[in-house]
Order: C-alpha cells, then structure tokens, then sequence
C-alpha cells in the first residue's frame, strides 16, 4: 500500500507564498516522476509541475513556482510565489513509481488534494 500525504495548503492574500509538501508512504519500491496538478471550480484539472530527470511547469506559473524533490524522504515540494487569485484551487500531488509487491508495475498515485485559496 502507498499513500500520498499532501500538506501546507491554506489562504494568502494575492503576492503571498506557500509551499506545499508531498510525501510517499509505505511499500514504495521506486519513484521515476513526482508532480503537482490543480482543480479549480467549473474547470478541467491541469498539470502544473512536474520533475523527473527534468523539469516542467505550466506557462502560467513558469517563474512564480519551484518544484523540487528530496530523494531520500520521497517527498516532492512546490513553492508557490506571488500568487494570484487565479491560483486557487485544488492541488493534487501525483507520483509515477513502483510498489514494493509490484516493482516492476509502474502505476500512478495520488495525494488527497489540499486547498490553495487566493485573496485579492
């Protein structure tokens, strides 16, 4: 069993920061991406972030966030800078790896989502 504990969401006013927590539990054999995706009211769920051996990030937040990884905690971090009312939403950790009882079936996980609320 692996599980995604997702933390460090909550309200800011607009040009404020955050920075949100992931990490995996459990029977975790390997990670090969970790990412952060988002879900806003009346919209489709998009990809913000995400780091492997590169990384990427959503024109929208391109310089304002900062995703990184700590290897050995098997946590994966996204530092939210000057945000934007337009940045509330939902966030969703997301990993792509293995479990110990199924370590060469990579599948997807998902954190249980943590609210980003952004004040004018």
């Amino acid at each position: 069993q692996v599980q995604l504990v997702e933390s460090g969401g909550g309200s800011v006013q607009a040009g404020g920061s955050l920075r949100l927590s992931c990490a995996a539990f459990g029977s975790i054999f390997a990670i090969n991406a970790m990412g952060w995706y988002r879900q806003a009211p009346g919209k489709q769920r998009e990809l913000v972030a995400r780091i492997s051996g590169s990384t990427y990030y959503a024109d929208s937040v391109k310089g304002r966030y900062t995703i990184s990884r700590d290897n050995a905690k098997n946590t994966v971090y996204l530092q939210m800078n000057s945000l934007k009312p337009e940045d509330t939403a939902v966030y969703y950790c997301n990993v792509v790896g293995t479990s110990r009882s199924s370590p060469f079936v990579p599948r997807e996980y998902w954190g249980q989502g943590t609210q980003v609320t952004v004040s004018s």
